[in-house]
């Protein structure tokens, strides 16, 4: 005769303590609000990290964006001021160097009052301009603002115009 493998009992009834303790009850509140907090608190750390980097990489990218458009503006003025037509022309946007010749270039900006000095402001990026403080040959100061766009080919700013 063989035996059956033995099988526990079960438990007889209410009230009857189970083979095993049950789990603690105190302080679960108090587990669950720390881990909440704890959790909450590397959110803030994550997000405000992210924040931060986007912040300096936007700031970043502004600064970069300004210095090159001054550098555009600031090589143009420097050609004409030094009268280098030709070279002041090779910086302008495509729109302007269809809009005129090198020769009618050089025959409206020759009949121009020049430009000896200028101080630029800061680079809108919206309306794709640079304020620019300009001293003119007779001392006179004017505000001009200078219009700019990006070469397609080489993503440079080109300067189209600068008046008022």
């Amino acid at each position: 005769m063989t035996t059956a493998p033995h099988v526990p009992v079960p438990p007889r009834g209410p009230g009857v303590q189970p083979p095993f303790p049950a789990p603690p009850v105190e302080g679960k509140g108090k587990r669950l609000g720390w881990g909440l907090g704890i959790g909450a608190g590397v959110l803030v750390l994550v997000c405000g990290g992210g924040l931060a980097a986007l912040i300096g990489l936007g700031t970043s990218i502004t600064g970069a964006l300004d210095e090159q458009a001054h550098a555009a503006v600031d090589d143009y003025l420097t050609a004409l001021r030094d009268q280098r037509f030709d070279q002041a022309y090779g910086l302008l946007c495509e729109d302007a160097q269809q809009r005129e010749t090198s020769s009618e270039f050089r025959t409206r900006v020759e009949g121009e009052q020049r430009i000896t000095a200028w101080r630029l402001g800061d680079f809108n990026t919206v309306r794709m301009i640079v304020p620019v403080t300009a001293t003119l040959d007779g001392g006179q100061v004017d505000e001009l603002e200078a219009e700019l766009d990006q070469n397609t080919s080489t993503g440079q700013f080109e300067v189209c115009s600068v008046g008022e």
